[in-house]
């Protein structure tokens, strides 16, 4: 608990008040005020694929390489960077395992893929790290209806539509990024709130 908390102070994560517009943002979104728009993925991603990597033969270092599976963040181990292969921008392109599992992530770090996971790079530039887990969430609820695609991937995705709240038919980027600040917040003040009961509790048994 002790260590908790001050993880929770040093990067300043204790403060969970909303501010006006999350408060604004999130009621619209529970009230459904929010414009939700399907958009294709093949419309928002330039989607890339790469071959196999002799994992064994690699030399271990700092760049993380992804696979499908999905412990560690889909990292299977990190790696110096590989001559001939791309080394993909963590803030443009998003990772997405598809074989047996159909799920994406986000990265803090370039990282080179492996097979059975394909790079989907934003047709429209870096995006910050809250709109990539805005984008992560609304693909991953795609998983349960692409079990028989996932069992037989090929290098093209499926017409894959996902739902984004939208401003003049874009995606509409300022709300994303208002709502995962404001459900983060939301999640943190449950865990502020849990560590400060455990503080209290363990300072009466003292």
């Amino acid at each position: 608990i002790q260590k908790l908390d001050e993880y929770l102070e040093v990067n300043w994560l204790k403060d969970y008040t909303l501010t006006s517009e999350e408060e604004k943002v999130l009621s619209n979104f529970e009230s459904g005020k929010v414009e939700w728009r399907e958009f294709m993925l093949w419309g928002l991603f330039d989607i890339a694929t790469w071959r196999d990597v002799i994992v064994w033969n690699v030399i271990e270092w700092t760049i993380p390489l992804i696979s499908h599976q999905h412990d560690n963040n889909w990292i299977t181990k990190k790696i110096a960077q590989l001559e001939n292969r791309r080394l993909f921008n963590c803030k443009d392109t998003l990772p997405l395992a598809d074989r047996w599992v159909f799920l994406a992530t986000t990265q803090n770090e370039d990282f080179h893929i492996w097979t059975r996971v394909k790079a989907l790079k934003f047709q429209d530039w870096e995006k910050n790290l809250k709109s990539r887990l805005f984008f992560v969430s609304s693909i991953n609820k795609l998983q349960i209806l692409f079990t028989e695609y996932s069992e037989n991937a090929t290098d093209n995705l499926p017409n894959l539509d996902i739902s984004l709240p939208t401003k003049n038919n874009k995606p509409d980027y300022e709300i994303m990024e208002t709502l995962i600040s404001a459900i983060q917040k939301l999640v943190i003040r449950d865990v502020v709130l849990y560590t400060d009961r455990k503080t209290e509790a363990t300072e009466i048994e003292q």
